[in-house]
């Protein structure tokens, strides 16, 4: 509980004479009322909060945020009018919890591909140096030893600030969250104090929501142009776009690279599937995870914790601990001895690494056989793409459906198949339903083949039609192959 004056920003200007007790902050007209009485009324993307401000009120809110006064006369109700009511919800939203990101050590990683295993493996390997840990992931979120599964990769500012606080509470010095392009966008960050920022990678994705590719890189590059002058930024100098990400940048940047020079590097020396020796930084150790993605997505997090101040050998040590994040990557293998790997992979880039990554690792007497899918309702453009992608680095391809939504799926693998270049067209099929597709590539398989399922990786349902059915691509894998890990 706090006063109404005591939240509201420096330099917005309050000329009410009233300061009524707050007990709460929501967006939702629903949970509006006596001990939630600072409603929030925000232009969305699907609806318009302004339209609810009257509903709140009958609820019981007696302080309204919103861009735009509407004409309405209730006595003892307080109108806060601000050109930006999400950055406001989100500044007030922190002092309402006493700004809890002051009190702890928040690292924010954004990118296209790697944000939820570089918050995951920091998560885990500054836990094993002792530390007590908060993380806000597209998978879950933990504060300290409690879990909570994920609504968000980054919930929105008032959640944010309430969870930190519950960080702060329950003793944790530092919490690492993925940032997303459409969280930045709707400042779903605003009132964040972050230690530093990691930049992992950028390609195309999202461009339903940003329109071009130019906005979607800009969005992200506003984290960056937002950091503090005593932050850090670590970027990844292989990626083109890293010195657009940081130009504007206060804090000090910092670079990570397999390729190129930067303060932290890395050298692929040996990998199978169980893992990958490297030479990071002239050490050598064997790490668990696999692939040129994951190298980078370790130098992310070792940099990341060398930046925060832990020791280089305690680091590397640590690290050799670090297990794959659940659906990136997964290995499973049945008693015919084909293996399945189950990821994540939803964007062209991120199909590419990862059936490179097999490729590199394969004998090549295997068959390797991919079932992928792309979403409804999100981006069109890059639907022909990742089945151009699937068709060239596979031996065979299933084409099918990943979450549908509203979309028709025949509509969706239409546009998939036009992706398929002529030549790859005899080693394609398309399936529409995806449990039958996972089994085709079960009866596909010959001993020592590989299957990759792609896209929905740590994901239990499909969405179709506004429902959420249950759905695990590795249970299904397990239901008709009966595979031991």
């Amino acid at each position: 509980m706090k006063r109404l004056r005591s939240i509201v920003p420096p330099g917005l200007k309050y000329e009410h004479s009233a300061d009524p007790e707050i007990f709460g902050i929501t967006m939702d007209s629903r949970q509006a009322g006596p001990n939630c009485n600072l409603f929030v009324a925000i232009r969305g993307t699907q609806t318009d909060g302004h339209l609810f401000i009257e509903k709140a009120i009958a609820n019981g809110s007696n302080v309204i945020l919103c861009e735009k006064r509407p004409d309405l006369t209730e006595n003892g109700v307080i109108y806060l009018e601000v050109e930006n009511p999400s950055v406001v919800m989100g500044q007030m939203a922190s002092a309402f919890y006493d700004d809890p990101s002051t009190k702890l050590r928040v690292i924010g990683v954004t990118g296209t591909n790697g944000k939820t295993t570089v918050t995951t493996l920091l998560h885990q390997l500054f836990t094993l140096l002792g530390e007590r840990c908060g993380l806000l992931s597209t998978v879950s979120y933990h504060i300290a030893d409690k879990v909570y599964p994920s609504t968000h990769t980054t919930p929105d500012s008032i959640r944010l600030h309430a969870m930190l606080a519950e960080m702060v509470e329950a003793g944790c010095s530092y919490c690492f969250m993925e940032i997303s392009s459409h969280a930045i966008d709707q400042n779903r960050h605003a009132g964040l104090h972050l230690e530093g920022a990691v930049f992992t990678n950028i390609s195309h994705d999202h461009l339903d929501y940003h329109g071009t590719f130019r906005n979607y890189l800009y969005t992200k590059k506003r984290l960056f142009d937002e950091l503090p002058l005593e932050a850090f930024a670590l970027v990844n100098r292989d990626d083109k776009n890293a010195s657009v990400m940081v130009q504007n940048c206060k804090a000090p940047v910092y670079g990570f690279a397999l390729k190129r020079m930067a303060d932290f590097r890395a050298r692929i020396l040996e990998h199978d599937f169980s893992g990958m020796q490297l030479r990071l930084n002239d050490k050598d150790a064997w790490f668990k995870l696999v692939g040129a993605f994951n190298a980078y997505n370790l130098l992310a997090v070792f940099g990341t914790a060398f930046l925060c101040g832990k020791e280089e050998d305690d680091i590397i040590t640590a690290m050799t601990q670090l297990v794959s994040v659940q659906g990136r990557f997964e290995y499973l293998r049945n008693s015919d001895n084909v293996t399945a790997i189950v990821d994540y992979a939803h964007t062209p880039d991120a199909l590419e690494n990862v059936l490179q990554t097999i490729n590199g690792i394969r004998s090549k007497n295997e068959e390797l056989i991919c079932v992928v899918g792309c979403g409804g309702d999100r981006d069109k453009e890059k639907r022909p793409i990742m089945a151009e992608v699937a068709a060239r680095l596979s031996d065979r391809v299933i084409l099918t459906t990943d979450n549908p939504r509203f979309e028709e799926p025949d509509s969706i693998l239409k546009e998939m198949e036009q992706g398929v270049p002529v030549q790859y067209s005899r080693k394609a099929i398309t399936i529409n339903d995806r449990e039958n597709a996972i089994k085709t590539a079960i009866a596909l398989a010959r001993p020592g083949d590989i299957i990759l399922i792609a896209g929905k990786g740590h994901e239990t349902y499909q969405e179709i039609k506004g429902i959420r059915h249950p759905f695990d691509d590795r249970q299904v894998f397990i239901k008709y192959s009966n595979p031991r890990k």
